[in-house]
């Protein structure tokens, strides 16, 4: 029952988030609903026991949310390193499943992964300024967690362990789309808040009820 509420919870907040934060500028109260809603993911996965690594990459990615609910640099590359944590825990997450076969991960699709990779990284180096470096680790530890998810059985809840990591990439190819190579007057930024936003925290839920069923 606590766990269920405390997603509920996390669920509302996540949506109040959506549809009146998101888009506007930072605030107190912005920061606040922003990291509750996957705080209280962190609560509902320690009250059903799930798996360690599990409770630590959310808990490090809710860390990251305040930080970049922030302003300044410094703000956000320590929530980047918050959420680069989070992706290196959840790698752990995948590989120490005790289905987990990473040998059986398909050459092709490790090929595609960073491809992509590759290809975000050379558009960003150009364009991402001071951070460049910050961000283009990042990516390289995004694109590792993907892999690792692909090492995930899709058996039982577990099927959604992989969905839930493409939509964390997808998210975070949105932002950093927004933040580095739209311009500050792309009628895109109308709409790029919404999906990164809806994308990640639907990401943060898919991994819970994959590895922490409620």
């Amino acid at each position: 029952m606590l766990p269920s509420f405390a997603v509920s919870l996390a669920a509302l907040l996540a949506a109040l988030y959506l549809v009146w934060f998101c888009f506007r500028p930072s605030s107190l109260l912005k920061t606040c609903v922003k990291t509750a809603s996957v705080l209280l993911l962190v609560v509902a996965a320690a009250l059903v026991n799930a798996p360690v690594a599990l409770i630590v990459a959310l808990a490090l990615c809710a860390i990251g949310d305040f930080f970049l609910s922030l302003e300044g640099e410094r703000s956000f590359l320590a929530g980047v390193a918050a959420f680069a944590a989070g992706h290196i825990a959840y790698i752990v997450l995948f590989i120490s499943h005790p289905a987990s076969d990473s040998a059986g991960v398909p050459v092709w699709a490790i090929a595609v992964l960073f491809l992509f990779a590759a290809i975000m990284m050379a558009l960003l180096y150009r364009h991402a300024g001071s951070l460049r470096f910050a961000v283009l680790a990042y990516v390289l530890v995004i694109a590792g967690m993907g892999v690792a998810a692909m090492s995930v059985p899709s058996s039982g809840a577990l099927w959604l362990a992989l969905p839930a990591a493409l939509m964390f990439m997808a998210s975070d190819t949105v932002l950093a789309t927004e933040m580095f190579l739209l311009r500050s007057d792309h009628p895109l930024r109308k709409v790029t808040p919404f999906i990164v936003w809806a994308l990640y925290w639907l990401a943060q839920l898919g991994f819970l009820l994959a590895f922490a069923p409620l």
